[in-house]
């Protein structure tokens, strides 16, 4: 069902159509998803990054020595990556394993913003504000309807965030051959243009979040899909963070 679209890969395309409760079904309305439950649940898994995001920061910060941090960024790294996939294919086991995709990326950004909070004081907590803070605000926009989830709106941000990950893959394959794109990744008013457009982008996968989440509730989606919706809304996230610590960071090097 094309209603489903949405450029989230956790959020794929009839992830919710499949399993939603049918006229017969055996799902209680009990046991259905709602969307109290999913909200919850994602302050669980925020919950959690954030913990232990601070233990790796903690770690990082007496030594300043990148070697007490970077095995358990590598295993942030790949951990989250691999139980990310696995949760994508067994919807069903993300009661568990969201938590854990959670608790892994806090390895990952807690190490590396304490970094870049060495290099530039105070980049964290901005980042973290601006992250919080959009989220809020496109909640609140969405919710009002002051946002309108049109089938033009879903196609334009999964075209640009799919061209968003094409480039990067490219840049990553090209890096491999010494090709760098040294203007998209300084601090340059191309560099800086760039990372607002992909921050943008970003943030406005949210609303499809939000919108996709919603639609589940309706459809009246198992419990555990409660939880899959907020490992969705957290896949988000992590990529918004991320991009909105680059933007920071090439502003900040500028000065």
């Amino acid at each position: 069902m094309a209603l489903f679209k949405t450029s989230n890969p956790a959020l794929g395309q009839n992830t919710f159509s499949n399993l939603a409760a049918q006229p017969g079904s055996l799902i209680d309305v009990q046991d259905r998803m709602t969307l109290n439950g999913t909200v919850n649940k994602t302050g669980l898994l925020l919950l959690c990054s954030i913990a232990t995001a601070a233990w790796t920061w903690h770690m990082f910060l007496p030594d300043r020595d990148i070697t007490n941090v970077a095995p358990l960024m590598m295993l942030g790294l790949i951990g989250g990556f691999i139980v990310a996939m696995v949760t994508t294919f067994k919807k069903q086991w993300s009661p568990v394993t969201a938590p854990i995709y959670a608790l892994l990326e806090g390895l990952v950004l807690g190490g590396l913003s304490a970094m870049l909070e060495l290099r530039y004081p105070g980049i964290a907590i901005q980042a973290v504000s601006l992250t919080f803070g959009t989220l809020f605000v496109l909640l609140i926009a969405y919710r009002s309807g002051w946002i309108q989830v049109t089938q033009k709106f879903r196609l334009g941000i999964i075209a640009a965030t799919g061209g968003i990950f094409v480039f990067y893959m490219l840049e990553m394959i090209l890096g491999f051959f010494g090709v760098q794109f040294m203007s998209v990744n300084g601090n340059g008013i191309i560099g800086i243009g760039f990372s607002l457009i992909v921050v943008a982008i970003a943030a406005l996968n949210l609303v499809l979040d939000f919108d996709f989440i919603e639609q589940g509730v309706q459809y009246g989606a198992p419990r555990y899909m409660e939880w899959y919706g907020a490992f969705g809304i957290m896949v988000t996230l992590v990529w918004l963070y991320l991009e909105i610590l680059r933007l920071l960071s090439k502003m900040r090097s500028r000065n």
